[in-house]
């Protein structure tokens, strides 16, 4: 395969320039390509998932995959701390973590010597050129999927067109977001017959797993209360979502509210507080139980969040209240939670903007808001019609996850599922 010069100088830069590189290095090895834990058995896909907005929607993709696949392994990398906090506790079993290696020769080296991939898979609107020239030189198939390229980010590549149709060319398949990312794409050098248009991963309507005994066995132990859920929630919220609990609880005086913090480990903390206002709390990773004197249970265990969402017909989803992003809604939207949320969403703007065209959510400002709004969502009459608003706005199939599956799955042999 030829190569512009431009790729050629960035492969000589990428070789030598380690200098560089290392400004963007601390003592996390990880990122010089030093792995932390050892590879395992079997066939290993490697995912990079490069956006918070991205992380649930490869993640669902990675549960499914791994689920048809009892022998298959994945290793998810990410470039940051942000994406990297947005899988904690929610990885599927046979599924490592590890952070991007800087784009720099002797990184990449390492990195491919110790995990050996037998498949490559780049997310969205980043992927780095050495790592896939190197990649791709060792015979591993590299697949390009959601991919997005946006007016902008084309008019800038389009400066180095040759070194990008060079790596474009490398890619196995490319499946786009949209119309617009393919024909840039194709611009810049995707071969025709490679790239295709798949849509948007959203992953959220694939149903989060849980243990249905577990499911049975707390929704016994709840009985006819009404219930409802503050799912993935920060330092700062549960303070909020404490008033508004107090004020519902005029109406419904018996609601039962679960807490699920989006980092398990701050559980503890939360009960300490709850137990100083005298609030009744079980804890989940204390194996304590709910019974009828339970005001609050605090659900700090990982990769639960299927088994809270099916449990509680109404959930306020976290991170919305900080301004820290907000969560994916639609993994409430698909097991029918009618979703609340505060107005900190610029992770998932697109989810909830259509959510909220078709009135199947209630955003909500502050404290005082979330009290009023949740007293009224909590009615099984609205709280259903949210839910069904929701799985609508989004159609009972994510074809675009099923053709990336479909993709993916084909790769690994049949004695694999």
């Amino acid at each position: 395969m030829g190569r512009p010069v431009s790729l050629a100088a960035y492969m000589l830069f990428s070789r030598y320039g380690e200098r560089w590189f290392a400004r963007k290095l601390d003592a996390n090895t990880e990122r010089r390509g030093v792995a932390s834990t050892p590879r395992p058995d079997g066939p290993l896909i490697w995912v990079n998932v490069t956006s918070v907005s991205s992380a649930d929607a490869i993640l669902a993709l990675c549960w499914r995959l791994l689920s048809q696949n009892p022998s298959l392994n994945c290793l998810i990398t990410t470039p940051s701390d942000t994406v990297a906090q947005a899988l904690q506790g929610q990885m599927p079993p046979r599924t490592v973590h590890q952070y991007t290696p800087v784009d720099a020769t002797p990184c990449i080296a390492a990195f491919l010597d110790h995990w050996k991939p037998d498949l490559s898979v780049w997310t969205e609107a980043e992927f780095q050129p050495a790592f896939i020239v190197q990649t791709k030189r060792r015979n591993i198939s590299i697949i390009y999927v959601d991919a997005l390229m946006s007016a902008q980010s084309f008019r800038r590549y389009r400066l180095f067109k040759g070194m990008f149709a060079s790596l474009l060319q490398r890619f196995d398949h490319i499946l786009t977001q949209d119309a617009h990312s393919k024909k840039y794409l194709q611009n810049l050098g995707a071969p025709a017959g490679k790239t295709a248009t798949s849509g948007r991963l959203n992953g959220g309507l694939s149903p989060l797993p849980h243990d249905e005994t577990q499911r049975k066995a707390l929704a016994r132990a709840i009985g006819g209360r009404a219930v409802w859920l503050a799912a993935l929630t920060h330092a700062g919220e549960e303070e909020t979502i404490i008033a508004a609990h107090k004020v519902a609880r005029r109406s419904y005086p018996e609601l039962l509210l679960i807490i699920a913090p989006r980092q398990p480990e701050r559980g503890d903390a939360i009960a300490d507080m709850l137990h100083g206002q005298d609030y009744t709390v079980a804890q989940r990773s204390k194996s304590q139980q709910i019974d009828r004197q339970t005001d609050i249970y605090v659900a700090d265990t990982p990769d639960e969040m299927g088994l809270w969402y099916r449990l509680s017909p109404v959930s306020f989803i976290g991170g919305s209240l900080v301004s820290n992003g907000g969560h994916n809604p639609l993994s409430a939207a698909a097991l029918g939670s009618a979703i609340l949320h505060g107005p900190q969403v610029t992770d998932f703007a697109a989810a909830y903007d259509t959510l909220l065209a078709a009135d199947a959510c209630i955003p909500v400002t502050d404290g005082a808001d979330l009290a009023k709004n949740l007293e009224a969502a909590l009615s099984p009459e609205r709280a259903a019609q949210l839910a069904t608003a929701a799985w609508g706005a989004f159609g009972e199939d994510d074809t675009a996850t099923d053709r990336v599956f479909d993709l993916l799955q084909s790769y690994f042999p049949k004695e694999a599922t």
